[in-house]
């Protein structure tokens, strides 16, 4: 087992695993730059070593400046978390060289995963089901007319080196196709300095369902049940529970998802944990793979609360050189006894004024509790949270005897969460879940984005009025 561990990573996340490291007996080094002096994971690491300034390129995204930290605090492992640097394979590669385990998959699986026209090639290989859509990148706008013509409109054009939502457009013509072919290629050079696109088939009222995977270094892979991640904003989500309500009264489909999801792990000889997104049609009742997260996901507690398996812990004694501790056949137990649970970020922003970021000093914090209720956060009262990150600043997770009273025990707990000093998306999310779409589970990916449009958000209160 390893003796310490750097976390190349801030915040919640840090914290997080930070957490696991304790418990494990592993000492641990945060890194941190001059915005995030003040934060938890600085507080609760064995070490910290500042790194620069808050901007990521300056500081998170600097990788000979994390590996000579590394080397200097003679660590064994880096976790790079999720985010920054989490799904760059040239870091793995640096991290192998310098005889420091990376704790996640290997450089080859996250390139092969990375881009996704790629990832596209590699899983028809396997057999996977991918949606139907380009043969490749696509180059012009001639191209990306013909391919559009014949998959029929609507098609969703998507950065292939993309993630987070950027670099993708839904187009509903070839007037729009034209527009969001060219903003795409754009918005993908900016963000990720590549401005390869590919287009597929839009698959309109889906639900985003993804299953959680962790695989070791032996050849067993297992599943953890899937994630329904459909109530999202702009592609980033809002609220994820699992199991899936589509599946609760149809099990089969669970495993026939599942089983798609172990054969893409195999197909790359995948190690660690890992997440494969699908596309579900509610009313063909048929899934298509998506794309692949070659790292620990945001909303990994969801599934650790319903299966009651610690995901960081077993990456870390994954990237040890152990096996797998937990057995399929546990995990299908967990998932078929009817418990539920659900998970809801927080952000700090305000929906009233569309969303728009909020930092700021936190002049009262009290965070919710209670039987079943997890919180996962780096806030405190009197903590500053800076402009120069992601707006979330943590997450609230509930576990239930079912979906009912998983729903009443979120919106309990939301109600008990008090933040002050800032502007968060908790009197919205918790709007959210009181609507008759999402306590009959007949929400899909463009929910959030339709009530919106059709003027369902209170704006002095940020509470979402039924239809």
């Amino acid at each position: 087992m390893f003796n310490k561990i750097m976390i190349a990573n801030r915040g919640e996340v840090a914290l997080r695993i930070i957490r696991a490291c304790r418990e494990m007996g592993i000492k641990t080094v945060a890194v941190y730059s001059n915005a995030d002096a003040d934060s938890l994971h600085v507080k609760y690491a064995d070490e910290a070593v500042c790194i620069g300034p808050p901007p990521p390129t300056s500081s998170y995204l600097l990788m000979e400046r994390l590996i000579a930290v590394s080397e200097v605090c003679d660590v064994d492992a880096i976790h790079p978390g999720y985010g920054f640097l989490s799904e760059n394979a040239h870091f793995a590669e640096v991290c192998e060289s310098c005889n420091i385990k990376f704790i996640g998959p290997s450089a080859n699986a996250i390139r092969l995963m990375g881009d996704k026209t790629v990832a596209r090639h590699t899983m028809m290989q396997g057999k996977v089901t991918v949606t139907p859509g380009s043969d490749g990148a696509v180059e012009n706008e001639k191209q990306a007319l013909v391919v559009a013509r014949k998959l029929g409109y609507p098609v969703i054009v998507k950065a292939a080196a993309g993630g987070g939502g950027k670099g993708m457009r839904v187009a509903h013509n070839d007037a729009s196709l034209i527009q969001g072919f060219n903003s795409a290629r754009m918005e993908a050079e900016r963000s990720f300095k590549s401005n390869e696109v590919f287009i597929e088939k839009f698959i309109e009222s889906a639900k985003h369902i993804e299953v959680q995977i962790l695989a070791d270094e032996f050849g067993n892979v297992v599943h953890l049940g899937e994630r329904d991640c459909s109530m999202q904003r702009r592609h980033q989500k809002v609220i994820e529970e699992t199991p899936a309500v589509s599946f609760l009264k149809n099990p089969k489909f669970r495993a026939a998802m599942t089983d798609q999801a172990i054969r893409a792990a195999k197909t790359v000889k995948y190690t660690n944990a890992g997440t494969i997104e699908f596309l579900y049609d509610p009313k063909t009742q048929k899934f298509y793979f998506m794309e692949m997260n070659t790292r620990v996901q945001v909303e990994h507690p969801v599934t650790e609360m319903l299966t009651g398996v610690d995901i960081v812990k077993e990456q870390i004694r994954i990237a040890a050189g152990q096996k797998l501790s937990i057995r399929q056949k546990d995990i299908d137990a967990r998932i078929a006894s009817g418990l539920h649970a659900i998970e809801c970020r927080v952000n700090a922003e305000d929906p009233s004024r569309n969303f728009t970021p909020s930092p700021g000093k936190i002049t009262q914090y009290i965070a919710p509790g209670g039987y079943g209720v997890r919180v996962d956060s780096h806030i405190y009262p009197g903590y500053t949270i800076p402009p120069y990150y992601d707006s979330m600043i943590g997450k609230i997770i509930v576990l239930g005897e079912n979906r009912e009273t998983a729903i009443a025990k979120m919106r309990r707990a939301l109600s008990e969460c008090i933040i002050k000093g800032i502007n968060t998306s908790i009197p919205f999310t918790h709007g959210l879940l009181g609507t008759k779409d999402f306590l009959s589970g007949d929400y899909d990916t463009n929910y959030i984005q339709k009530i919106l449009a059709e003027g369902l958000l209170d704006s002095d209160t940020s509470v979402v009025k039924d239809k």
